[in-house]
């Protein structure tokens, strides 16, 4: 071998070791990103009765400060993905952080509830820019023998999501910082945001499709229309004593969903990029996923909300053992995802998912008995046992469902259907949030007016704040109840699932639009 030929494979294998450096950087960069938004969606819902308490928000808008979120993020989530393939992954991943960056500072410095939604409708906004160029940048990056570590990776942090999210936002609202109260939990992501944005414009590798589906802002339009029409109503309803409007607005919502489905399909004959790729629906093994995911949506978005009123303001708690009381639910969620996508699914497919929502189905009951049993005395180790058997189900369903829905779906259209599911799972998840005012409000302003009692401040002591916790008290086991019909749904729906996995690699992805190119996508340099 020559000297030059040697100087050759050197400075070879120094590039490809200076390359293999910057792709895991551009992963821990991305997998960041896509952390702070799963911790940013889940830290919200403790900090809740802080923020009605410290800013007067009332409750309607308590629940657009969570319901703006995912509305916004699932109107976004799929044009969003269509303009990463269209202008570059990395371009538009930047944008998303730098806009989920300020729409943090925003929601951090809000002077009033009302910028405070803005702020969160902003925020659902840019993570919907953000989110789905994660995958697609794994796609980009990573050969296909290694994809399969790097999901993995991908699922640990979704779990350490789920775990630390709720007990990070406990302490920052607990620990009270420079007297801030519950800012914190929104200025977090400001250091977080801006390290993304330096190390990602120097480490991510930009990526475009190469053959990109043009925009359908129409259908973005329709879609948003007939959402908001559907949940303004729900949640605004009740304060107003359910005007006429209200109701007109929510018939007029399924005139508007009927508009969207002419229209694409329309759009669909005409240039073949619909927003919604119709089609899908054919497979019964889709639609019926769709349902499920949209009525999980539903269950998640009524029952977290719900759950953290009743602990903090029904029965007094701080946030902290809100928080802690929590953990156990979400170590069992991350313990049973990973069985069931390594043992239990391969050998017993469908019926995994089935005795998931039975199990969670039985969780909540037992949740609802023993706060009947125990009422205001309940403790947070009687709480235990119910929600360690509500996260397991959880854990069952959440983890393969993705695989099951999607393993019969055509390959070309893997990446539509991925963003489709995502995207109903935020719209049944804004859904459930409006349906709050009904299953949960509803019951409380019926209790405190039979009762003769006045609102009084969370957790404060007085004449009026037993009749305020007997309340909540009872809109939660209403909320329970409502919960375990709807799971109960689930598992009858589920039964048009596939039987089996028709393979393997998709179960447990992270909620994230993946599209998968018919060959690989073009680097741009």
């Amino acid at each position: 071998m020559t000297s030059s030929e040697t100087t050759h494979m050197h400075t070879r294998r120094e590039q490809g070791g200076a390359g293999d450096r910057r792709r895991w950087f551009a992963l821990a960069i991305v997998m960041t990103a896509a952390f702070m938004d799963l911790v940013d969606v889940t830290i919200v819902n403790i900090a809740v009765p802080a923020i009605q308490r410290d800013e007067g928000a009332s409750f309607s808008q308590i629940q657009w400060i969570t319901a703006g979120y995912a509305l916004a993020f699932a109107a976004g989530l799929i044009t969003g993905g269509r303009l990463g393939d269209i202008y570059g992954r990395k371009r538009i991943f930047l944008i998303g952080v730098g806009g989920f960056t300020l729409a943090s500072a925003l929601c951090g410095l809000a002077a009033n509830p009302e910028v405070l939604v803005a702020s969160r409708i902003l925020q659902g906004g840019t993570a919907a820019l953000m989110v789905p160029q994660v995958l697609a940048i794994v796609h980009a990056t990573f050969p296909a023998h290694e994809r399969g570590k790097v999901f993995g990776l991908f699922g640990a942090i979704v779990g350490l999501g789920a775990v630390s999210g709720p007990l990070l936002g406990a302490l920052l609202t607990e620990w009270n910082l420079f007297g801030l109260e519950w800012r914190p939990i929104f200025l977090i992501n400001l250091p977080v945001g801006v390290a993304a944005l330096i190390l990602g414009s120097r480490f991510i590798a930009e990526s475009k499709a190469p053959r990109a589906l043009r925009l359908d802002l129409v259908g973005v339009v329709l879609v948003t229309a007939a959402l908001l029409m559907l949940v303004y109503p729900l949640t605004h309803g009740r304060e107003n004593d359910w005007p006429v409007w209200g109701f007109v607005s929510m018939a007029g919502s399924l005139g508007v969903f009927a508009a969207l489905v002419a229209y694409e399909r329309r759009k669909s004959a005409r240039d073949g990029s619909p927003l919604v790729e119709l089609s899908l629906f054919k497979v019964k093994s889709f639609a019926a996923g769709i349902a499920v995911q949209t009525v999980f949506g539903v269950v998640m978005g009524v029952f977290f909300l719900v759950w953290t009123l009743y602990m903090q303001i029904g029965l007094g708690w701080s946030a902290l053992r809100a928080g802690l009381t929590g953990v156990p639910f979400s170590v069992a969620v991350s313990v049973a995802a990973g069985v069931s996508v390594q043992k239990l699914v391969p050998r017993f497919g469908r019926k995994v998912l089935q005795a998931g929502a039975a199990i969670m189905a039985a969780g909540v009951l037992l949740y609802l008995w023993e706060s009947g049993r125990y009422g205001m005395d309940i403790a947070s180790w009687q709480m235990a046992l119910p929600l360690i058997v509500m996260g397991a189900g959880m854990g069952l369903i959440v983890a393969p469902l993705t695989d099951a829905v999607l393993s019969e779906v055509p390959r070309e259209h893997a990446g539509a259907a991925s963003g489709l599911m995502n995207t109903v799972t935020q719209m049944g998840n804004a859904l459930g949030l409006g349906l709050v005012s009904v299953v949960f409000f509803g019951i409380v302003d019926e209790r405190m007016a039979d009762g003769g009692s006045a609102a009084v401040e969370p957790g404060a002591g007085g004449p009026g704040a037993e009749g305020l916790g007997a309340a909540y008290l009872d809109g939660f086991q209403n909320a329970l109840g409502w919960v375990a019909g709807l799971l109960v749904l689930i598992f009858l729906v589920m039964f048009a699932l596939p039987g089996r996995r028709a393979g393997a690699g998709g179960a447990g992805a992270p909620v994230a639009v993946e599209r998968e190119p018919e060959r690989e996508p073009e680097l741009v340099s």
